[in-house]
Formats: structure tokens, sequence, C-alpha cells
């Protein structure tokens, strides 16, 4: 079937467009008549199920100013998949049925270390009044402190070499210099990672970045750009093999990189916008003055359970989330885990509603949600999900005991070992490259106190805490000895 599909049926482009199945929504406006008014750095499959959804829905309804050029940047696979497509590509809501549409908002996709100047260009064109980017909690260059990581290999080399970037602040800094000089007010640099206060860690290194190049530049952009933070939420799983063959078989084309996503989503955005945005609420997106309460939220009740279940449930052998979640001893604990969290959220949030939609959200079997997609880049995740209502809890004197076991079991699965010895893969660059990294056969307290001397997750203050470094080294010590559902079972039960 899917050599048939790969070889029998036409490529998906704006020529075929008139040979899809008539159910499949698709563009219904001019795309040539578009202009890039949107730079988007970070073209994943999250920005293409979410942001670039919506304002393909924009683009539907007239507003031709907000065409979107794309960029990578450091890979040139969505380029080669997209490229031969005109950029389109298909997007499949999946629950216990699928609603397929093509979406067309993305006219160029750039690969920034092939040709930095072309991104710079277009991030200078007196057009480009937005650049947005989901280049993930990594992509910031800031420690956990929020301090510039000047020893970062790659920001050394952008504060040396300005006009040939690597990183996003490199980029962003760079066609913001050149913009000043060119007499352009700056764009609206947005913000669409999973950050607590997003936008405002986005322009602290931003503004850190550009002091270290030129103190005046750096005032400028402390001064004169605009930030705003979002939330964002709408699981999107990766694609597969199968993925690619089911949908190009619905489709009648051929899509080299359709992308998945459940349904639901939530945008909410802080709306400060100096050169004015897409119409996004059209789509259902949210404007609030204050966007603190729902990063709050999403990064401690869905994240930060995302995160504590790519942990347990690997250990436990599942692959996925509606998999762990099948298992009653995990599932018992993630609504534990949430009713320890819940104090940390704002209170005008009904949290046992949005838990129990999570609830349903992550048993959606259809997305085969994968563990080791959620368990990457970990470590630049586990510090706001988790340890920030840890460190919240811990100041209350709060219980708190439920986020010590997870964070002991994300400890434990960087091992290298599930509970039944088969390996784990790791994908966390910033991780691996840590020298003074725990290994298995370390004693759980000389591997507790390693891992918290690692500041890069664990900040400065949670080094001295003594009390904390003592039961993740017990819960460390039991997950090794009994595994992650005889250690969550009895904690239950003791609860």
């Amino acid at each position: 079937m899917a050599a048939c599909i790969l070889t029998d049926l036409p490529r998906l482009s704006t020529g075929t467009l008139g040979r899809l199945d008539p159910r499949v929504r698709r563009p219904a406006y001019d795309r040539a008549a578009a202009r890039a008014g949107i730079v988007h750095l970070g073209v994943g499959a999250f920005h293409r199920a979410h942001q670039a959804a919506f304002t393909d829905e924009c683009l539907a309804a007239g507003e031709l100013d907000w065409g979107i050029t794309a960029a990578s940047l450091r890979s040139p696979a969505t380029r080669d998949a997209l490229a031969p497509q005109d950029g389109l590509y298909s997007l499949a809501l999946r629950s216990a049925t699928e609603e397929l549409r093509v979406v067309g908002s993305i006219g160029r996709v750039l690969v920034a270390r092939e040709n930095p100047a072309a991104l710079l260009d277009a991030m200078t064109a007196e057009t480009t009044r937005i650049v947005s980017l989901t280049i993930t909690e990594k992509g910031y260059g800031v420690d956990a402190s929020g301090d510039l990581r000047r020893d970062d290999p790659d920001i050394a080399h952008d504060l040396a070499n300005p006009q040939t970037p690597r990183t996003a602040l490199g980029f962003l800094v760079q066609a913001l210099a050149l913009r000043r000089n060119a007499g352009l007010t700056p764009f609206t640099v947005l913000s669409c990672d999973n950050l607590s206060h997003n936008g405002r860690v986005l322009h602290g290194a931003l503004t850190a970045f550009a002091r270290a190049r030129d103190a005046g530049l750096g005032d400028y952009v402390a001064g004169e750009v605009a930030c705003p933070s979002c939330m964002v939420d709408r699981i999107v799983p990766a694609t597969t093999d199968a993925d690619r063959d089911a949908i190009s078989a619905s489709l009648g084309v051929r899509d080299a990189w359709p992308v998945l996503a459940e349904p639901f989503f939530q945008w909410v955005i802080e709306d400060r916008f100096p050169l004015g945005r897409p119409g996004w609420e059209r789509s259902a997106v949210e404007f609030a003055t204050d966007v603190a309460p729902y990063e709050a939220m999403k990064l401690r009740l869905l994240n930060g359970a995302h995160s504590t279940l790519a942990a347990m449930g690997r250990l436990a052998g599942h692959a996925s989330v509606a998999a762990a979640m099948s298992d009653p001893v995990i599932r018992a604990f993630v609504q534990a885990y949430w009713d320890q969290v819940a104090p940390t959220v704002p209170g005008h949030i009904d949290v046992a509603a949005y838990t129990t939609r999570l609830s349903v959200r992550f048993d959606n079997v259809a997305l085969q949600h994968k563990l080791a997609q959620i368990a990457t880049d970990a470590s630049q995740k586990v510090p706001p999900r988790i340890l920030g209502p840890l460190r919240d809890l811990r100041a209350r004197h709060s219980p708190h005991d439920a986020l010590v076991l997870a964070i002991a079991a994300w400890m434990r699965s960087c091992e290298g070992a599930d509970d039944a010895g088969r390996a784990l893969s790791m994908n966390d660059p910033v991780l691996a490259e840590w020298a003074r990294r725990p290994t298995a056969g370390m004693p759980a307290t000389e591997a507790v106190r390693r891992w918290l001397d690692y500041s890069a997750v664990f900040g400065k203050d949670l080094a001295q805490d003594q009390m904390l470094a003592a039961g993740l080294s017990l819960a460390l010590a039991a997950l090794r000895d009994r595994g992650v559902i005889a250690v969550a079972s009895d904690w239950l039960a003791r609860r």
C-alpha cells in the first residue's frame, strides 16, 4: 500500500489542488496575491498545526498582508518536503474521526544555515511586521536563572559574527539593528514556546544579547521592541510514515509532510502589536491583557503532567500518552500530581474542569502521542514545568512529594534503561554535554547531589536544599530498587 501511494499518486501542489477529495478543505484565496507580513522561526509541526492554520483563516477572509515566510534554523527537511508542494501541506485533526484540510499560509521555507542573508532580507523587508518563534526552550540562549549563555558556542559565534548568525537571538538582533539603521519600525517578536512569561523571557534575552554587542543597541531593543507573551496549547504528535501514507490516500494526492493534531486548541495572546496583527480572533484565538494565569495553567498542569508521564510511563514500558494513562497506577498518580500543583495555579482558573478535560485529551488513542517525543530536551522542560511549582509549594510549606517523585523518575529515566532493563533512548543534547552527568552505577545520594549541582537545570537555590536532596535520594533509590509502578503504588496507598 505504501509503495502504491509513493509511486502512483501525484504530489500535493498548487497544480494538483483540483484532484483533492471533495471533502478536504483547501485554501479559499489567491495565494499568489498574499504578501509576507510574518516571518516564523522554527517551522516545525507545532507551528504548522497551530499558528499557520489560524493565519490561513485570516488569509481566506481577505487579510492578504499576512502570508508567512517560514524558516528552519538548522535542518532543510521541512523545506525539502514543502518546496515541491508550493508550501502546501495537510493538517489532520484526529479523535474518534478525522478532519482533513490543506493549509496555504506558508509561501516560502528558508534554511537559515544555508543562506543567512536570505532570512535577514525577509526579516528586514518593510512588509514584515511580526517575527514569531517556535524554537523550543533551549533556543532562547538563557540558563535556568535567565542569564545569557555567553559560553554557548553558537551565541559566542553570533556575537563575534553578527552578519552571519546561527541562533534565533543572533538573527533577531541583527535584523532589528538593520531595520534601525534603515529607519524602519521594529517588528513585533512573538514567542509561541512553552515558557513562563515567554514574552518577558524573550525580551530579556534579546536585550542582553543586543547589549553584549553594543550598549546603544541594547537600549534600543529594551525600549522599542514589543515582545507580547502568549500561551499556546494543542497536542501535536510526530508524523510517522504510516500517517503520511494514510493521509495521502485520503487526500488523493501525496503529501510528503502532513501534520497531525487533536481538535482542541487554545491560543491566548497579550494584545501588543505596534505594527498590527492578523485577525486571529476569527479562529477563536483569545486576546488578554495578562496571559500569566493561562501560562501557569498550561505549563504546570498539562506540560508538567506530560513530562511526568514521559518519565514514569517510559520507565514502566509504555510508548504513548494514552498507553501510560491506561495504567491505573500512573493515571492515579497524575491526578494526585494535579491535586498538589493546583494551589500554584491562579485562583480564578477552574482546575478541576481543566484537568478533567486534560484526562480526555490524554486518552485520545487516535493521536499516538509518543512519550519519547515529549522526553526530547527534557532538561530544558523540567525547570518551568515541574521545578517552578515545586519552588512555590516549598515556599508555602505545602505538600509537594508528588513533584519530588516526578523529578526522581526523570533522573531515573536519564540512566539509560527502563524498569525491565530495556534501553531508553535520550534525545537531549544539552544534557548530553553535561560533563558530570550521573550514571546508574553511582549511589543515589551522590547521583542526586551531582544533579542538583547542575545549575543549568536546578539553578543555584535548589543545590543548597538539603531536605530536597534527601527526598530525591530516597525516591531515586526506591525507583532503582523496586520500579516505578511499585513505588508509585505505595506512595498512593500512603497518601
